[in-house]
């Protein structure tokens, strides 16, 4: 099955904690401090496989959690790093955080790689915090949250040739004449149902990928029948083979088929109306075909290139083939696009709090800063719980406290927390 979307989440790992330990030797009446950090938690990145061609993996699995970092150990020992995870996906995906229109990464070259999100730092131990004011502090920090977050991930096929028409115009059958794939082909309208892809091989390493995409009807732009799911897949391709239904079986005009067509290309996106295109005439060896090659060459053979063909006896396939690689060949390079800074959790974007005042009178204090304070400290610890509120009262939680109405009595929740405000 063909799986060309999917939304995922992703947790990256816990930072390990510091610990408190002191030096334990013989003859050494006042060991120093030698409590070491907690490990980095691990990070979670995607890589770009070329081996690989849907999304169906995370459809079956749609949640991922890096490990954490280990504690730190006595003898200034750093805790191990958690194990970074490496999430293979097919060429040509995007990767958008959930929320966001915003492409964070477009992996399109085999073995790109990209971080998208960021393991914890691990926590400080007592050794870090020694200082000729105090020789023997009691004070670790607990491990940095993982960043998470939800993904989108879409799938834009990676081909350079796209075949497009009505349904029933034979796309099935030609990229089964060209190609090595095997569609399910009927003589009814909408057997495709997912795109197809194919490599063709004109000899001496002329090769190159094409994709079927459901057949399209009017309207299909805004949702109607297959298209709006499917054109997307159209955007990287270099070159369209258009294939056209010259026969006009079952009431239907060729031209009139192409104008629908044609149509649809631009409404969804302009860029893909501009595309090089070019004509293979189908079904000429049916009744009526000459005829309306006659009359299709007449209204656009100045601006196509329009080759009669017939898919089901292999009639000028190759002619089209080379034509479609030479413009391919001489189709400019497109750049991928970089991976952008993470926009929803990571360090540079953070705003240390926001305060509010809810219907009860409490007053609220949220941010990424002040949560990732709160996740590091031991709150059984009286020296770290100090530490905190010199944390906070540096990053202005207190002036911002009085400026917001804050007065003696106060109820202030900072998520799991809750105390009485005092000046």
């Amino acid at each position: 099955m063909f799986y060309d979307r999917a939304k995922i989440f992703l947790k990256a790992g816990d930072g390990g904690n510091g610990i408190v330990a002191f030096r334990r030797e013989k003859y050494v009446p006042e060991g120093g401090p030698n409590g070491g950090d907690g490990g980095r938690g691990g990070s979670i990145y995607f890589i770009a496989d070329h081996n690989l061609h849907t999304l169906l993996d995370f459809k079956m699995k749609q949640h991922y959690k890096a490990p954490k970092g280990e504690n730190g150990q006595s003898s200034n020992k750093i805790g191990k790093s958690g194990k970074d995870i490496y999430l293979r996906v097919p060429l040509g995906t995007i990767v958008r955080f959930d929320g966001q229109e915003e492409v964070f990464a477009d992996l399109v070259e085999d073995g790109q790689k990209v971080k998208v999100v960021s393991g914890g730092r691990g926590g400080k131990g007592n050794a870090r915090f020694a200082s000729n004011r105090d020789k023997s502090p009691m004070i670790a920090e607990k491990g940095e949250p993982g960043e998470e977050a939800w993904i989108r991930l879409e799938l834009k096929v990676l081909a350079d040739v796209g075949l497009v028409g009505m349904p029933n115009a034979g796309k099935s059958t030609f990229i089964s004449r060209v190609s090595a794939a095997k569609p399910k082909i009927a003589d009814y309208p909408f057997t495709t149902l997912e795109p197809n892809l194919g490599i063709v091989n004109l000899g001496d390493e002329q090769t190159f990928c094409i994709a079927d995409v459901p057949g399209l009807i009017e309207n299909a732009h805004e949702g109607a029948g297959l298209g709006h799911y499917f054109l997307r897949h159209l955007e990287r391709t270099k070159v369209m083979i258009h294939l056209l239904d010259m026969s006009g079986q079952e009431g239907r005009d060729p031209l009139e088929d192409f104008e629908i067509v044609s149509r649809e290309l631009e409404k969804y996106k302009e860029e893909l109306g501009k595309k090089p295109r070019i004509i293979a005439a189908n079904k000429m060896d049916l009744p009526d075909s000459a005829e309306n090659l006659r009359r299709l060459r007449e209204r656009y053979g100045d601006r196509f290139e329009i080759f009669p063909i017939s898919a089901v006896q292999g009639e000028n396939l190759k002619k089209v083939l080379y034509r479609a690689y030479e413009i391919v060949q001489n189709a400019p390079k497109e750049e991928p696009v970089a991976p952008e800074e993470i926009k929803v959790t990571t360090m540079k974007e953070r705003k240390p709090f926001t305060i509010y005042r809810d219907p009860w009178g409490y007053l609220h204090v949220e941010g990424d800063e002040v949560k990732k304070w709160i996740a590091m400290t031991d709150f059984e610890n009286e020296d770290a719980v100090r530490r905190l509120q010199r944390i906070f009262k540096a990053m202005g939680l207190d002036d911002a406290l009085r400026e917001a109405g804050a007065v003696e009595g106060d109820t202030i929740v900072v998520y799991d927390l809750e105390f009485d405000y005092a000046e």
